[in-house]
């Protein structure tokens, strides 16, 4: 008896110690929110799996909004929990972001949602702050952004600006970059192709929206110049 007892001690026990490792809080992630975040599965460095999000207020403590992943993957740093806001083209970018999506002065924030992007990268259901309906609402246009380029796209506040990269290869890459109009949504208004499929040249054609109509400018570099330099 005492054997089956000391069994069943024993499982709930690892139970509730694994249930422990799939639950992670982050008071530091937001200017406005606590994070309470548990995933689904846990295997030394990576968890992955349905995902549910808890924003609480950081003022009144009460819980804000409930959000949710179909699959919320991410490693986790040598402290063993889940970093945040931090977005790198080719290496680690945290499961969730808290910024200005919309430059609309409210914070809001992307959630990481599998591996779909370019290359199997990272890819983010991104949620703005709706002032009239004071929640986090999906907003399809920027969550497509985050789908289909390389990961997470970054956010430039000063000149208010979201951009983007993709790539075909190692040889040619696109940097693309938008503006949040209100009321209208995003507007592409630069691009920048890099074309060294050619192998010893890049042709290097820059594209900009300026008083309501695209200049375009092509230059060629020698393939080892242009590299040194950028």
């Amino acid at each position: 008896m005492k054997h089956i007892q000391s069994s069943l001690l024993f499982i709930l026990l690892g139970s509730s110690s694994v249930f422990a490792q799939n639950q992670f809080e982050l008071k530091d992630a937001s200017k406005n929110y606590d994070v309470k975040m548990k995933v689904e599965t846990y295997a030394k460095d990576e968890c992955s799996g349905k995902g549910i999000i808890e924003l609480f207020d950081k003022k009144t403590s009460k819980k804000f909004q409930t959000l949710t992943s179909d699959n919320l993957f991410f490693y986790l740093n040598e402290e063993q929990k889940p970093t945040a806001n931090i977005i790198q083209l080719y290496n680690e970018q945290s499961p969730l972001i808290f910024e200005d999506f919309n430059f609309d002065g409210t914070e809001d924030v992307a959630i990481r949602n599998g591996n779909e992007s370019g290359y199997s990268g990272p890819s983010y259901d991104v949620y703005v702050f709706n002032i009239t309906r004071k929640q986090f609402v999906l907003s399809e246009e920027l969550t497509a952004l985050a789908h289909d380029n390389l990961g997470m796209f970054n956010t430039d506040p000063e000149r208010k600006r979201l951009i983007t990269y993709s790539k075909s290869g190692c040889c040619w890459h696109l940097t693309t970059e938008y503006t949040v109009l209100p009321q209208r949504g995003l507007f592409k208004v630069y691009e920048l192709e890099e074309d060294a499929m050619g192998g010893e040249k890049v042709k290097v054609t820059k594209k900009e929206f300026i008083n309501d109509k695209w200049i375009t400018n092509i230059k060629e570099y020698p393939i080892q110049e242009y590299y040194k330099e950028n």
